[in-house]
């Protein structure tokens, strides 16, 4: 079935789990002790990984957190990220998989999918619904992780499909699903979140003061899709997260972590090379990478002896 292809497996374990006590006692039993410390090994990442993105990291670690510690949740978890290429919206997804399960994103708990590498044409959206019966899973389970990139480019058919695995249920049947974790991520409203950006650098106000208010409204509605119409009109997305365009300081930070990830020495003068690699746009204030941070761990290689 297309539950078992979305939910291969109990949340954060490694095995089977029949029935909806069972589910519950493993979620209680196993997650729930263990969600404190999650959540402050993802606080650290965030903070020492993610840059340049103040709202996002508060409404992440906020949403998940708040999750994780519910003993029943009224319903999954459903994140809508919103922004430009590279600047951290699949970085962030995969933090998330690796502070809930051991294998990240290799774990049989984790769903990524790509809208037009997995679900390319919409006249087949049957066909993908067979090979996900081909698939099989676990008779029970109490949640997953699935990553929706591309968002914007789902099927409408296929989105309605996988609904009501987002949706409240009071049936007491529902209970596993309800501890889901559905990420979408998508590039609706980047153009209209960096032009607010770009607002506040202008009139000299920075960043970290642009309210969460205003780009969960901007991002919302400023581009649109049927799907995130349809998310929106089933009031599915539990939070909205903006990521913001990256600086020139925040490239700099980026390079700096591809060097040491990679255990190479740097210096300041290589971080401003890097940085200077890329291009910033608007044309007139060169203000924000174009690309975020997404291609500097390849142009480290350029420094390598």
């Amino acid at each position: 079935t297309l539950k078992s292809f979305l939910f291969p497996k109990p949340f954060g374990l490694e095995l089977k789990i029949s029935g909806r006590q069972a589910a519950n006692a493993a979620w209680t039993a196993l997650l729930l002790p263990r969600s404190c410390a999650l959540c402050a090994g993802l606080e650290a990442e965030l903070n020492g990984q993610l840059h340049g993105q103040h709202l996002a990291k508060a409404v992440v670690l906020r949403a998940v957190q708040g999750f994780l510690q519910s003993p029943r949740p009224p319903k999954a978890l459903v994140l809508s990220f919103h922004g430009w290429s590279g600047t951290g919206k699949n970085f962030v997804a995969r933090m998330v998989a690796t502070h809930l399960f051991r294998d990240g994103l290799r774990s049989d708990c984790v769903r990524v999918f790509v809208s037009l590498l997995h679900f390319p044409h919409h006249n087949y959206v049957d066909s993908y619904k067979v090979r996900a019966n081909s698939r099989g899973g676990p008779v029970g389970w109490a949640g997953a992780l699935l990553i929706f990139d591309e968002a914007e480019k789902l099927h409408s058919n296929l989105l309605d499909a996988i609904t009501p695995f987002m949706a409240q249920h009071t049936s007491k049947g529902q209970a596993d699903q309800q501890r889901s974790i559905f990420l979408f991520l998508s590039n609706l409203g980047g153009n209209t979140i960096n032009e607010v950006a770009l607002e506040f650098w202008r009139a000299g106000r920075a960043r970290e003061e642009i309210p969460l208010e205003l780009l969960e409204h901007s991002s919302a509605l400023g581009e649109n899709s049927y799907a995130h119409r349809q998310l929106l009109r089933e009031k599915l997305i539990d939070f909205v997260v903006p990521f913001l365009p990256l600086e020139y300081q925040h490239v700099r930070l980026c390079a700096r972590d591809a060097f040491l990830a990679r255990g190479l020495p740097y210096t300041e003068a290589t971080l401003d090379q890097v940085a200077q690699m890329m291009v910033f746009v608007p044309k007139e204030e060169k203000l924000f990478s174009a690309q975020g941070c997404k291609s500097v761990p390849q142009r480290i290689n350029y420094f390598l002896p």
